[in-house]
């Protein structure tokens, strides 16, 4: 356990403020004590989250984080497991990860926060950015048709998939509530801001 949180780093209005709360009251209204939770994150914006929740955290390899995730559910099944990534590190390296954690049913929950680009890179497209939009990797307009991760998720066996909005702190706040309850594998999609890059 750290002695000390981390300051944020975040560039003004930037929806992990609101993922981060939203995390934090879920786990204070179950009541969770800091040393049965586990927030294991990837790479990017989201990348730092383990470092601003006072608890147990890892920061994994880029699109790793499911995977780590699993381990230390497998590891230690008493604890509370959440991974979180953006939609680069869920959607675009770790989406094998994802779909088979979602396959095999892993008790853990899996938060990803959507702003439809690489933003810690500077705006490049991801899997996620609209068709036509241009991006720092696509400044003619993205020409690859982005999926629908909540049907790619439950086409792979999701039961618990939820699609959420950074903005909406309570309803947020129990869509996390009922993932960490819900026994087996949970994904929240949370269609988040990202005032700096995300212009569309």
């Amino acid at each position: 356990m750290r002695s000390g949180l981390n300051k944020f780093q975040r560039c003004p209005g930037c929806g992990n403020f609101m993922i981060h709360l939203a995390i934090k009251n879920a786990i204070k209204e179950l009541n969770i004590p800091k040393h049965k939770v586990m927030v294991v994150t990837g790479i990017g914006c989201s990348g730092k989250m383990s470092q601003y929740l006072d608890g147990y955290g890892a920061e994994s390899l880029h699109g790793r984080s499911v995977p780590f995730a699993t381990g230390i559910k497998l590891a230690n099944p008493d604890l509370t497991v959440i991974a979180y990534g953006g939609d680069g590190d869920g959607y675009g390296i770790g989406l094998g990860h994802l779909l088979h954690a979602a396959r095999r049913d892993t008790n853990i929950t899996y938060i990803v926060a959507d702003n439809e680009n690489y933003a810690l890179t500077t705006g490049q497209a991801s899997p996620t950015t609209p068709i036509d939009i241009p991006t720092k990797s696509t400044p003619a307009g993205n020409q690859i048709t982005p999926f629908n991760p909540i049907e790619l998720v439950k086409a792979a066996g999701c039961r618990n998939v939820v699609d959420a909005v950074d903005k909406d702190i309570k309803n947020l706040t129990q869509a996390i509530v009922s993932a960490i309850q819900h026994q087996g594998f949970s994904h929240i999609h949370v269609n988040q801001a990202c005032p700096t890059w995300r212009r569309w």
